[in-house]
């Protein structure tokens, strides 16, 4: 295993506190699918958080959520595991999606070398990521799968319609306009014509009319966002539809203003991000106790 982990004002180096290893499953379609492994040097609990990348479903990598996924192990003290799903416009839906939920069987299959409480999996998602999130926990439901204990939404890409009042108003906005949108939706989409009666809720999740037995949820929307108001709407209908939820807009925040972590505000975003996943996966002994106390 390599040591790579995020530069933060309380430790000596970057690599501090934090072991990675990159592995491999097998998708659907036998293709070979990257994830990468974070393991705290001090676990303080028997969780797992499932990151998934943004990147409008077009770019991103491994590497894209690399700091902040050291971050998350290191502060929630959770194994933490990122999916290097494949790309549109080269991999359209339903081939994104199904990488993710891969992924997520694959983290259940290997549990107990993992050394994690199978029921204790957060999914955790950006952007493109989060919508990626919602659909993959809306097949796990339908296709009786895993189990999910949780679901972080920051910034949720849901609806390919972009109808919204918020996709209508930011349309030039810091890092994803109006046009981003559309082209990435586009890409996502294939030969399924964006916004369309043929667009599945399982690329689509905004679209989705059920939306009953979805875990726990904690949304977060940026309020300069062209995604804000289907990220808003989202959160309204899983309330509608008896699931549990916390939904929180930042003020003067812009899409992916959570990278500039010199901005209190975006300080203040992650210390919530940590804190509710924090207190979802709790204080329960790790395998072999070390770093969690009998009395956590």
């Amino acid at each position: 295993m390599a040591d790579r982990t995020v530069a933060s004002g309380r430790y000596d180096s970057p690599d501090e506190g934090v072991t990675t290893e990159d592995r491999v499953f097998e998708a659907a379609d036998g293709q070979k699918i990257a994830l990468r492994v974070y393991v705290p040097d001090h676990r303080s609990n028997r969780g797992a958080i499932y990151h998934v990348h943004g990147g409008g479903f077009i770019v991103g990598d491994l590497e894209m959520s690399h700091q902040l996924n050291v971050e998350l192990a290191r502060e929630v003290g959770s194994v933490v595991v990122s999916v290097g799903y494949r790309l549109a416009p080269e991999w359209p839906f339903p081939t994104p999606v199904e990488d993710v939920y891969g992924g997520l069987v694959w983290i259940h299959q290997q549990a107990g070398e993992l050394g994690i409480d199978p029921s204790l999996v957060v999914l955790h998602g950006q952007s493109a990521g989060a919508g990626l999130v919602a659909a993959a926990a809306l097949l796990a439901r339908d296709r009786n799968g895993p189990p999910i204990r949780f679901q972080l939404l920051t910034s949720p890409t849901l609806d390919d319609r972009v109808v919204t009042p918020s996709s209508r108003l930011f349309t030039d906005t810091p890092a994803l306009t109006r046009r981003d949108v559309e082209i990435c939706w586009s890409a996502y989409l294939g030969p399924i014509e964006r916004g369309s009666t043929a667009v599945s809720p399982y690329a689509a999740p905004g679209r989705a009319t059920d939306l009953a037995n979805l875990p726990r949820t904690y949304v977060s929307a940026a309020e300069l966002d062209p995604l804000r108001d289907e990220a808003i709407a989202f959160a309204q209908a899983l309330l509608a539809a008896g699931v549990s939820v916390e939904l929180h807009v930042f003020p003067g925040t812009f899409h992916g203003s959570l990278a500039v972590r010199g901005a209190a505000i975006s300080r203040r975003q992650l210390a919530e991000e940590i804190a509710v996943l924090t207190s979802v996966l709790g204080h329960t002994k790790s395998p072999d106790n070390e770093g969690v106390r009998d009395d956590d």
